[in-house]
């Protein structure tokens, strides 16, 4: 099997392929020959400005890092991915950056990484100037103008100077299939940590970069260029969630892995149906990615009032958050000739398992066809569950997993236990094996609702309720109870123009969960918040959750 470094892997197909168009994003077509050019400067552009040192894997530990960080402070857009291959090719290791936060939350993720450089956009520019002085080693800055108006900071350079003045050879590196990938976690849950990858790793675990005509791994790379070169396989890949999460850089990647162009669609700093239905129309997409209901919801919205021509795409992955079935059911009314995907991930495990539904066959939620390497263990973490096994589990994945959380030795080995001499992945969802084979997806430990000696995951029961047909957005969360330890508690946006009650609400999830599940108080509200890649926020969901008490 061939060890892939990300560079190496865009520049073999890039000469292959040079007149091929490689990202589409509004008014800009590159090639990926254009591409390679760009990513090529940017790279030797950083090693002028002294960053690009590399320690040798051997000598760190897990949770060390050898190479100097690049925070990726933008929205989507050539940009991003730009600054991220060309990090690549200069051996330093990107990390995506929440365009959300706030001044407190930037510095904290900024000092965690020991961030060397930056590329953001002019628009954060005002925030990124609160805290920079206060980050020590944050050399270089180099800034997207975004039409925003916003001037170029003291100290900074405008990104495309940079690239235009700097050297288009080929950077005189040796990149290694042990050279970074950091990703960091989305905080909803505890403070973000930044996972730390081989590169040889994440490529086949997460970007899925394999033979796809028999889902192994490459043999070799001239192997996988042959195939990637091949015209007649050619698609287009849409990753619609924001590239500073995972799952939508990751497609970006996979597409890129198979020699395929990745299309953006053009209002990228807040959800618009509409411009993602476009852009699909326009540009003849394949492949469209979201995150479950938070996405699904409002492009069902779009498809019910607009009249779009979408007879190109062909497939639809939901990652990083539950499409619910019913409204699986409803995009495939829609688009009946569809493949839905709904795939199971995670940032400290890659892709992990997957549900297939197409026209014709019943949707559900929350059963998965694992991949080879993932498993159930035991609550102790000593022993691999069979399937068939009576009881709830931790999923788990080993193969091509994570070093582990940068600067954080403690957590690394809690989270990458070793078990019967593997080391797997365990981030921290609950989870039982059946015995034909499929996996339950019970919810992620960390917002387990402990309620009279029961345990609730909040996942299972905001399926439940939205099988309501009042239901747009749901958010499941406990708070404090002196009779049962914790109760559950819904929060419930509904429809416009709907006035379902907690009654009509209770009594359809009754349907789907047991009575002890059911939410013990259901608060309307007119917004719910989450990420922008659509995942729940359970701090505010508590927050509102234990202020309604």
């Amino acid at each position: 099997m061939v060890e892939l470094n990300l560079a190496a892997l865009h520049e073999a197909i890039a000469e292959r392929v040079p007149d091929r168009e490689c990202l589409i994003f509004r008014d800009r077509r590159l090639t990926w020959g254009e591409m390679t050019d760009r990513t090529r400067r940017l790279a030797n552009a950083l090693h002028d400005r002294g960053l690009g040192t590399v320690v040798p894997r051997s000598r760190l530990a897990g949770h060390e890092s050898g190479q100097d960080h690049l925070a990726c402070y933008l929205y989507n857009g050539n940009e991003y991915l730009e600054a991220m291959l060309g990090a690549y090719k200069a051996r330093m290791a990107p990390f995506n950056v929440n365009y959300r936060y706030v001044a407190e939350e930037l510095e904290y993720l900024l000092r965690d990484a020991a961030t060397r450089a930056i590329v953001f956009h002019s628009s954060l520019a005002p925030i990124l100037d609160e805290v920079r002085g206060r980050i020590d080693g944050l050399d270089v800055l180099l800034q997207v103008d975004d039409g925003s108006g916003h001037g170029l900071l003291d100290g900074a350079e405008w990104y495309e100077e940079v690239l235009a003045t700097a050297k288009p050879e080929r950077p005189d590196v040796e990149w290694s299939p042990d050279d970074l990938y950091i990703l960091y976690t989305g905080g909803t849950t505890g403070m973000p940590k930044g996972v730390l990858w081989r590169q040889a790793d994440v490529a086949v675990a997460a970007f899925s970069i394999k033979d796809s005509s028999n889902g192994r791994e490459w043999q070799s790379l001239d192997d996988l260029v042959e195939d990637a070169a091949d015209d007649s396989t050619m698609m287009r890949f849409l990753p619609a969630p924001p590239f500073m999460h995972g799952a939508g850089h990751w497609n970006a990647f996979s597409a890129w892995g198979r020699g395929a162009q990745v299309v953006i669609q053009g209002v990228t700093e807040r959800l618009d149906a509409d411009d993602i239905l476009r852009t699909i129309e326009r540009e003849r997409v394949d492949f469209l990615l979201i995150v479950g209901d938070a996405y699904g919801q409002p492009l069902l919205d779009a498809l019910d009032r607009g009249d779009y021509d979408l007879t190109s795409l062909r497939i639809l992955l939901s990652g990083g958050a539950a499409l619910a079935a019913p409204r699986k059911a409803r995009l495939l009314e829609h688009l009946p000739d569809l493949t839905l995907i709904d795939g199971v991930g995670s940032s400290e495990a890659g892709g992990q398992m997957r549900q297939i539904t197409v026209a014709g066959q019943p949707a559900s939620t929350g059963t998965f066809v694992p991949d080879p390497e993932s498993v159930v263990l035991s609550d102790d973490l000593d022993a691999r569950l069979a399937p068939g096994h009576d009881g709830t589990g931790w999923l788990a994945k080993g193969g091509r997993i994570p070093l582990g959380y940068l600067g954080d030795a403690g957590k690394t080995a809690a989270t990458f236990p070793v078990v019967d001499g593997d080391r797997y992945s365990v981030p921290g969802d609950r989870a039982r094996h059946r015995a034909d084979g499929v996996i339950e997806l019970h919810g992620r430990d960390s917002v387990t609702i402990n309620t009279g000696g029961e345990k609730v995951f909040a996942e299972e029961v905001e399926a439940a309720i939205s099988h309501h047909p009042d239901v747009y957005d749901v958010v499941v969360a406990g708070r404090p109870s002196e009779r049962w330890g914790q109760e559950v508690v819904a929060i419930v946006r509904l429809r416009d123009g709907a006035d379902a009650d907690e009654s009509a609400l209770l009594q359809v999830a009754a349907e789907h969960v047991a009575r002890y599940k059911l939410p013990k108080r259901v608060i309307i509200r007119d917004e719910i918040v989450r990420s922008p890649a659509g995942k729940a926020d359970y701090r505010w969901a508590r927050a509102v959750a234990v202020g309604d008490a």
